[in-house]
C-alpha cells in the first residue's frame, strides 16, 4: 500500500468507509462478525484510513469501529463526524454544530470508539444556523485539549472552507467524488488546492452501481439509501447502465475488475484526492485496495473522461439541501 498526506496528516492511499457495515443497504448490520474482519483485513493490508460517523445507526456504527480497533488502535487513522445529530433534544437528522453540542457529541464518540482521540473530526455537514467561525473555534479548543488532533469539513462549499480555514488550518474535506459525480472539480477542488486541504472522496463506486454489479433495483429495502435516490429510480436507472457498462469495457482491457478501475481513476486525479469505499466483505476490501495497483494509459482515461454525467442528482431533494454549495 503506498500512502499520501491530507496536509500534513498521513494517510493510505486508500481508505475504508464503515458506514455500510450497520447503516443505509440492504443487510447492513446482518453480520459484524464479517465486517469486524473486513476491518481487520485492511489493516493487515496496510490501508489504515477508517471512516465512521456518530449518526451512522445511529452510534452503532461507532461502536463496531471501536470493536474492531481494540488493541490495534496504533494501526488506525480514525476519522468520525458530528453535527447530524442534536444533543439538545432535536436527536438524529437535526443540523447542530454549536460548540456545546460539538463537546457532547465528541465526549459520545470517543466513548464509543473506545480512544481518547480522534485523528480527524469532521463537521458532517455545514449548519446553517451556527458561525462557521464559532464551529471552528470549539473544534480548535478539542485540538488543544488533544481529544482531536485534526479538523474536517464535509461538502462545504469555497466560502465556507475559506472561513473556516482562517480560523484554524483545515485539514481534508470530504464529499461525493466519482466517475459519475464530478461536482468538486470545479469549484471545490481549486480552493482545496490552493489552501493545502486534501479530499476525502465517499461513495467513490457510485454506491455499488459502478461495480457493475447492481443490474436492478428490484432488491433494495425500505431501510436502502438507494431506494429513493434519484439515480437508481425506475426511470433514470437504466438510463444510467451505460455509465457501468464503459467501466467494464475498460476493465475487461486492463485486466482490472469494475470496481478496481473506478478506484484507479479517482487515484489519478491527484495525491490530495483519498477515496473511501465501502465494504463489510474480506474479498471486496482485498478488491479495492489493490486498486492502489492498477494503471491506466491514456487512452483509457480518455474513455472514463468522455463519459456523460449520471442522470438524476446524486442526493434527495432533502439531502441536497443540506450541502453548501458556495
Amino acid at each position: 500500500m503506498r500512502y499520501t498526506k491530507l496536509r500534513d496528516l498521513e494517510v493510505s492511499r486508500i481508505g475504508l468507509g464503515a458506514m455500510g457495515m450497520s447503516f443505509g443497504y440492504t443487510g447492513s448490520g446482518a453480520d459484524d462478525g464479517e465486517s469486524v474482519r473486513a476491518m481487520h483485513r485492511t489493516f493487515e493490508l496496510g490501508a489504515t484510513f477508517l471512516d465512521t460517523a456518530e449518526i451512522y445507526g445511529p452510534y452503532t456504527n461507532e461502536r463496531l469501529v471501536g470493536r474492531a480497533i481494540k488493541g490495534r488502535r496504533d494501526q488506525v487513522v480514525l476519522a468520525t463526524k458530528f453535527g447530524l445529530v442534536s444533543h439538545a433534544g432535536g436527536g438524529p437528522g437535526q443540523l447542530d454544530s454549536s460548540p456545546g453540542n460539538i463537546r457532547t457529541a465528541v465526549e459520545g464518540s470517543l466513548r464509543r470508539l473506545g480512544t481518547e482521540y480522534i485523528d480527524l473530526y469532521y463537521q458532517h455537514r455545514v449548519d446553517p444556523h451556527t458561525p462557521i467561525e464559532d464551529t471552528v473555534g470549539a473544534l480548535a479548543t478539542l485540538v488543544a485539549e488533544g481529544k482531536i488532533r485534526h479538523i474536517g469539513l464535509s461538502e462545504a462549499g469555497p466560502a465556507t472552507i475559506r472561513r473556516a480555514h482562517a480560523v484554524h488550518p483545515i485539514t481534508a474535506l470530504q464529499s461525493e467524488y466519482s466517475v459519475w459525480t464530478r461536482d468538486p472539480e470545479k469549484t471545490v477542488l481549486p480552493v482545496l488546492r490552493e489552501l493545502d486541504i486534501g479530499f476525502v472522496a465517499y461513495s467513490p463506486l457510485g454506491h455499488g452501481f459502478l461495480t457493475g454489479t447492481v443490474r436492478s433495483t428490484g432488491h433494495f429495502d425500505a431501510t436502502d439509501l438507494r431506494a429513493d435516490n434519484p439515480r437508481f429510480t425506475e426511470e433514470n436507472f437504466p438510463r444510467n447502465l451505460h455509465i457501468a457498462d464503459e467501466i467494464e469495457a475498460v476493465a475487461a482491457e486492463a485486466g482490472a475488475t469494475p470496481a478496481q478501475i473506478a478506484l484507479a481513476w479517482l487515484l489519478a486525479r491527484g495525491d490530495d484526492v483519498v477515496p473511501i469505499p465501502g465494504t463489510r466483505r474480506v474479498t471486496r476490501v482485498e478488491e479495492n485496495t489493490a486498486a492502489a495497483d492498477v494503471r491506466l494509459n491514456p487512452e483509457q482515461f480518455a474513455r472514463l473522461d468522455a463519459l456523460p454525467p449520471a442522470v438524476g442528482e446524486h442526493h434527495t431533494e432533502e439531502q441536497m439541501r443540506m450541502m453548501d454549495r458556495y
